[in-house]
């Protein structure tokens, strides 16, 4: 990608993109014709199954205000008690506190590439997945990964939280 292309894609795909091409990412983002602001959709667009959709799930850490935010599988419910206890006492975050923490409306939030660096998990059921796909900064954006990619670029822990 280059710098033309760049400038021509949304602000917050621009920082991802600028992100992966920086740390050396086989695959740049994707623009899909349709908002993919669930798993499901973003599957139904791509053609493949909703647990290959790494979705990224935002909290808000009561005492310190931090965004605490878990990669999951998209055919996965997150565990916010296993979350907990690995992370202290976690509260809803609703759009806004997702914005401004992130960078990233909620329905693209990337799991990189964050206005202000969030507490981040990844869980251990990608695994069972060669290839995922993750929001890349926009309801329109995906970018393709290997599991072991996320944890290269976000330096996340992997544990078991669904």
């Amino acid at each position: 990608m280059c710098g033309a292309e760049l400038t021509a894609l949304p602000e917050g795909v621009q920082r991802v993109a600028r992100l992966l091409l920086d740390r050396g990412h086989a695959h740049a983002p994707q623009m899909l014709d349709d908002a993919a602001r669930t798993a499901a959709q973003a599957a139904d667009a791509l053609g493949i199954e909703v647990g290959q959709i790494a979705k990224s799930i935002v909290f808000r850490r009561p005492s310190d205000d931090a965004a605490v935010l878990v990669v999951a599988s998209g055919d996965r419910r997150v565990d916010e008690h296993k979350v907990a206890a690995l992370v202290g006492p976690l509260a809803r975050a609703d759009a806004a506190f997702v914005k401004a923490r992130t960078g990233f409306s909620i329905g693209g939030v990337s799991p990189f590439a964050h206005a202000s660096p969030p507490v981040m998990l990844i869980d251990r059921d990608l695994f069972r997945f060669d290839e995922v796909w993750a929001a890349a900064g926009h309801p329109h954006a995906v970018v393709r990964l290997h599991p072991r990619d996320l944890e290269r670029l976000t330096g996340a822990p992997v544990e078991d939280v669904v």
